[in-house]
């Protein structure tokens, strides 16, 4: 029975399913028409230089706003996977119109996203600026804090050390039996065929076994360069400890002595990074990575006085930058993730990715990076227990920073004991700190930590989509976190309603 309900009008088969013009595909003020305007005014300069250097004959490049458009938007959505962004020009709207009618292989997109790795992060800068300008970023109250985020990895593909040298021995005794194994059944088959014929073949067991001792014997070597490498810092950080103990001491024969120590250090440190030099392939990345910022931490391989690894030293088949860190009780295989969040609108104002588990190292350098980045240092700036070293403090009132600095951390529900009286003459800078933080203008201002880094966080995990890296190697996922932060901070200026200023 046909039925007198009328509908709209539904034709999946006609030639026209869009407006004729891209810009009506979309309501005004989508996300997608704001990247678009967004690459109109950011600097691709560098991009666009490494492409001119680059052979003219062939086949013709696809167009750099466009390619950064896309990984800009991606981020911002939690499309990062290069095959997935092929797959949205093809199939989502947004991606449609940022596209313009074009459908970037996924190789491109991933090869123009490792090309321009460096570029790609100073991205970050940009936006920072970009919000700046637009007044979404004041400088009067930051918040610092990391988060762990998971490697292109897992924990399960990570073997010690100690564990390695007993698998070598292993490996190397099964393959000594399979080669005398192979040589019997070798001289049974040239008794009973013939020498030459069907002799000549490699067992694949046998293929097996040579392929794990190698990869084996390479991860070896790889952490044994980075044993070496942390031993001849350790040193040359002694080393400059005894110079300064040489310029400064008042017996001579104790200055002399410290030059001695001194001179003694440094030679074994550059006898140790010439042998991690020969055996190093030379692709590591300088710490920092790219992120520009020379100073951030890096994981220590535990070493022995030799700077050789420990039994307990661990490094990931998969990826071996990454570490195993503790997130939420339990452990993953990843990378520590620092932000410094603005008060004002929650803009990442500075941002860094390093293999180093601990925080505490990386508020010096963070807090470089905001003055690098915005022109100033902020007037105050919130951290938790994890950065808290009393030369922090320091560190931060030399510059005309305001520092609340938790020195201890204290459970769920648990809460520090009251502060009576004046304080005593000879209290230290953690007791300062305490009871700074214990005043009724220390509380409501550290109250404020909560509502600052630690909701960027959430919003990239979720809005965003972030859970894990895509890309391997600490150089690489540096870049990779800083497009995150960039795409953090785009959506901040885009649900602002920010009319794009210029950067320059």
């Amino acid at each position: 029975m046909k039925s007198s309900k009328q509908y709209r009008p539904w034709n999946p088969s006609q030639a026209h399913l869009f407006p004729p013009s891209p810009h009506e595909w979309l309501n005004d003020g989508d996300l997608a028409y704001f990247i678009l305007d967004t690459v109109e005014v950011l600097d691709l300069g560098a991009i666009e230089a490494a492409i001119a250097k680059k052979d003219p004959r062939g086949t013709r490049p696809h167009h750099p706003k466009m390619m950064t458009a896309l990984l800009l938007y991606g981020y911002c959505i939690g499309v990062m996977s290069s095959r997935k962004i092929e797959q949205a020009t093809h199939r989502d709207v947004a991606f449609r119109v940022i596209a313009a009618g074009n459908h970037p292989d996924h190789s491109r997109i991933s090869d123009f996203r490792r090309q321009h790795l460096v570029a790609l992060s100073g991205l970050f800068l940009q936006t920072v600026r970009l919000a700046q300008k637009a007044g979404l970023v004041r400088l009067g109250r930051v918040g610092l804090d990391g988060t762990k985020v998971k490697a292109n990895a897992s924990k399960h593909k990570a073997m010690s050390y100690g564990r390695m040298l007993k698998a070598e021995a292993e490996l190397r005794e099964e393959i000594a039996q399979l080669l005398e194994q192979a040589e019997q059944t070798d001289q049974q088959e040239d008794r009973r065929y013939g020498k030459g014929k069907r002799g000549d073949e490699v067992p694949e067991e046998l293929r097996r076994r040579q392929s794990r001792l190698a990869r084996l014997q390479e991860a070896m070597a790889e952490l044994e360069a980075e044993a070496a490498q942390a031993r001849a810092q350790e040193l040359d950080e002694r080393a400059e400890h005894h110079r300064l103990k040489a310029e400064t001491a008042d017996d001579p024969t104790e200055r002399k002595r410290a030059a001695t120590r001194a001179a003694k250090a440094t030679a074994e440190a550059d006898k140790l990074r010439g042998d991690s030099r020969d055996d190093d392939d030379g692709d590591s990345p300088p710490p920092g990575g790219g992120t520009g910022a020379e100073d951030l931490p890096r994981h220590r391989v535990p070493h022995t006085p030799e700077g050789m690894p420990t039994d307990k030293a661990q490094r990931c088949f998969s990826d071996g930058d990454s570490r195993i860190m503790k997130r939420d009780g339990s452990y993953l295989q990843g990378y520590n993730g620092q932000a410094v969040v603005d008060d004002q609108q929650l803009v990442i104002v500075a941002c860094a990715l390093t293999n180093q588990p601990p925080d505490q190292q990386h508020l010096p350098p963070l807090l470089e990076q905001v003055a690098d980045n915005c022109g100033a240092y902020p007037d105050k700036l919130l951290a938790d227990a994890g950065y808290w070293d009393e030369r922090h403090v320091d560190f931060c009132e030399q510059r005309g920073v305001d520092p609340y600095i938790a020195t201890k951390r204290y459970k769920h529900g648990e809460s520090p004991p009251p502060v009576r009286g004046r304080p005593p003459k000879d209290i230290d800078a953690r007791g300062r700190m305490y009871r700074k933080l214990r005043t009724n203008k220390g509380r409501a201002e550290y109250a404020r930590r909560k509502a600052i880094p630690e909701p960027v966080f959430g919003q990239i995990r979720v809005g965003q989509g972030f859970g894990h890296f895509l890309l391997r190697g600490l150089e690489k996922v540096q870049t990779e976190w800083a497009l995150v932060c960039a795409g953090h901070n785009l959506l901040k200026l885009w649900r602002a309603g920010t009319h794009l200023p210029s950067i320059a």
